[in-house]
C-alpha cells in the first residue's frame, strides 16, 4: 500500500487493529454459538462480549510481541485476549482451526471493501451520465485505427463509457456475493470438532453466507473470480483514461484534463499541460491487473490446504483494493472537470475535406444502380485525391467534378450525403438503450 495512492476509508479496512477486532467478532460469536449449543459455559460467551463492551484499544504491539515468539499470528491473538479476559477465555476457539478465523475475517474484510467500491462505482456513474447528457449531441470524428471514421457525439463517447462501468459495476455486486462466505468448519471442514450450526450462527451475525463445502480453507476460486473483477474494471478506467489522453494530445485538443491555478505542467517547459492524472490511472490499471494472476494461482492448492496463498493475499487484497478505490475516485474527479472543446472538435471533422461522409456516397451510388466495386473504386479515387492533399481539396467537389459520379448523382445528391445530422439520428435510441 502506497499512501499515495490510498484513501483512508479503505485504509482502515486493512489496518491490524481493524482484523484483530474482526477476528475477537468471529471468535465471540462462535462462542455465543457454542454456549448455545451447551458446548460452553454461558458465562463464557458473557465474558467475552463484557470486554468487549468497554471498547478496549486492541495493543497491536503486544500481539505482534507475543507473535514473535509463538511464531503463529492467531495463538499469538488468542494469548492476548485471554489475558484480557481472564479464565473464561479458555473456552475460546473450541473446534476450530486458525483458517476458520482467518478465512472469515478475509471475507469481511472484501465484503465490506466492495461496499466502498461499489459506491466509488455509483459516483463515477452519476458523472457520466452527466457529462453524457451534457454532451449528447455535441459533434465530434470517431476514429478507427486512430484515424478519421465517421462522426459521433462526444456523448455517445460517454454513454458507451457509462454502460461498461455498469457492467463492470454489475460484475462487482455479483463477485462480493460470491466473496462474502464464511468457513467455521475445523481442521479439514468436516466439522468434526464443532457444529455446522456454529458456522450458521457467525456467517449470520457478519452478514456472511454459509461456504457450502470446505477443507481448511474456503476455496480460492471464490477468491481468483473477485480479484479478476477488480482487474476487468481496472481495464475499463484504462480505456477511459487512454481515450482522454489521446484526445488531449497537442494535435487533437478536443478535451483534457482540467488544469488547475497555480499547477504546473514540466520543470523544464511552462508552456505544458500534461494528462497526468489519465497516465497515473494508467498506471494504477497496471498494478491492479498484476494482482490477478497470483489469486489465479492461488487455487490450486494441496489436499486440503497449504500455506502458499497466505502471503500472497497480504499483498493484493489491501493493495488491490486500496489502489482500484483510488483510481475510480480520480477517474471520477478527470471526467467531472474535464475540459471539452465542441469547436476543435467540429475543425478536426471539418480537416480532412469532407472524407469523412465517403461511406454515404458510397451507399447513395449504390442505390442509383452502380454496382459496389465501381461505386467503391470511384469514391476511393476522389478520397485519395484530398488525403494526399491534406484536406486542402474538398470530396464534395472532387465528386462534382467526377464524370462517372455525376452520371449516377446529381449535385443536389451529392450534398445531400455530406449532412452532419445523418450521423446522430438515432442518438436517442442509444441514450435510451444507454440510461433508460
Amino acid at each position: 500500500m502506497v499512501p499515495r495512492y490510498s484513501r483512508p476509508e479503505m485504509t482502515a479496512i486493512w489496518t491490524p487493529e481493524a482484523r484483530f477486532r474482526i477476528w475477537f467478532e468471529i471468535e465471540a460469536h462462535a462462542t455465543e454459538a457454542l454456549a448455545e449449543l451447551g458446548v460452553v459455559p454461558k458465562e463464557a460467551a458473557d465474558a467475552l462480549w463484557t470486554w468487549w463492551a468497554t471498547n478496549p484499544t486492541i495493543d497491536v504491539a503486544a500481539i505482534d510481541a507475543i507473535e514473535a515468539v509463538t511464531k503463529h499470528d492467531v495463538i499469538a491473538f488468542l494469548t492476548w485476549v485471554a489475558e484480557q479476559v481472564g479464565d473464561q477465555a479458555r473456552f475460546m476457539h473450541q473446534g476450530m482451526t486458525s483458517s476458520d478465523v482467518l478465512d472469515t475475517c478475509l471475507a469481511v474484510q472484501l465484503a465490506r471493501a466492495s461496499d466502498i467500491l461499489i459506491a466509488d462505482m455509483d459516483a463515477l456513474l452519476a458523472v457520466i451520465r452527466r457529462r453524457a447528457e451534457e454532451h449528447k449531441l455535441t459533434p465530434t470524428i470517431g476514429r478507427s485505427h486512430g484515424i478519421h471514421a465517421e462522426p459521433v457525439t462526444f456523448g455517445l463517447k460517454l454513454a458507451q463509457a457509462f454502460a461498461e462501468f455498469d457492467r463492470c459495476r454489475a460484475r462487482l455486486v455479483a463477485a462480493k456475493a460470491e466473496i462474502a462466505t464464511c468457513a467455521i468448519s475445523g481442521a479439514v471442514g468436516t466439522f468434526a470438532n464443532i457444529d455446522p450450526r456454529v458456522e450458521e450462527h457467525v456467517a449470520a451475525k457478519l452478514g456472511l453466507a454459509v461456504e457450502p463445502v470446505s477443507t481448511q480453507v474456503i476455496p480460492r476460486d471464490r477468491h481468483a473470480m473477485f480479484f479478476a473483477t477488480l482487474g476487468v474494471i481496472a481495464s475499463s478506467i484504462e480505456r477511459l483514461a487512454t481515450e482522454v489522453r489521446h484526445l488531449q494530445r497537442t494535435e487533437v485538443l478536443e478535451a483534457e484534463e482540467y488544469f488547475s491555478p497555480g499547477q504546473k505542467g514540466s520543470s523544464a517547459m511552462p508552456h505544458k499541460r500534461n494528462p497526468v492524472l489519465t497516465e497515473n490511472l494508467t498506471g494504477l490499471a497496471r498494478m491492479v491487473r498484476g494482482y490477478v494472476t497470483p489469486a489465479l494461482e492461488n487455487v490450486a492448492l494441496w489436499h486440503e490446504r497449504d500455506i502458499s496463498h497466505s502471503s500472497v493475499e497480504r499483498y493484493i487484497a489491501p493493495d488491490a483494493t486500496i489502489t482500484l478505490d483510488f483510481a475510480l475516485a480520480r477517474l471520477t474527479g478527470v471526467i467531472d472537470k474535464l475540459l471539452v472543446y465542441p469547436e476543435r472538435m467540429q475543425r478536426n471533422m471539418d480537416r480532412m475535406g469532407g472524407l469523412i461522409h465517403s461511406q454515404r456516397v458510397l451507399l447513395a451510388l449504390t442505390q442509383a444502380g452502380v454496382s459496389r466495386e465501381d461505386s467503391y473504386r470511384l469514391v476511393q479515387r476522389n478520397a485519395m485525391k484530398v488525403w494526399e492533399s491534406d484536406g486542402a481539396l474538398s470530396l464534395n467537389e472532387l465528386l462534382k467534378n467526377d464524370p462517372e459520379v455525376t452520371a449516377a448523382l446529381s449535385p443536389e445528391a451529392i450534398d445531400a450525403e455530406f449532412d452532419l445530422g445523418y450521423h446522430h439520428k438515432h442518438v436517442d435510441t442509444i441514450f435510451a438503450r444507454v440510461f433508460g
